[in-house]
């Protein structure tokens, strides 16, 4: 119980990036087709327009990789009080970010860049506190 008590504030933000990157993921996998859909016509003035679906792949997995880092990372830091699976969650999730970032950049989608920023703040957030 210890454990717990004494990483409530991390664990709190790795389930906020399993919420985030898991409820992304599903959402790429369950509508791939209205996905690289969307993106393809957000991309359409852009050099990535001809990689709108390997891009969301590979953003799917970096997503997926997110996600079961930071689930495995709250189990590590309850039982064993080890920060480093959710260490690397929290890093992989700022990776995944980053990306994302750098299209809505490209795309010229301000807004979207600057709602990605506020999540990217909460990740690093994270990694500071898991780098103790």
């Amino acid at each position: 119980m210890h454990n717990l008590t004494s990483n409530t504030t991390e664990i709190l933000l790795l389930l906020f990036l399993i919420i985030t990157f898991g409820q992304s993921g599903y959402d790429k996998i369950a509508d791939w087709k209205g996905n690289v859909s969307w993106l393809k016509q957000h991309f359409a003035n852009t050099f990535l327009k001809n990689y709108v679906p390997l891009a969301v792949f590979k953003i799917l997995v970096i997503e997926l990789i997110a996600t079961v880092l930071c689930v495995v990372g709250i189990f590590e830091l309850i039982s064993s009080n080890d920060p480093t699976f959710a260490m690397w969650g929290a890093i992989v999730s700022c990776l995944a970010l980053l990306a994302l970032l750098f299209g809505q950049r490209i795309a010229k989608d301000y807004d979207g860049a600057r709602t990605i920023a506020i999540y990217f703040m909460v990740a690093v957030f994270a990694v500071y506190l898991l780098a103790k």
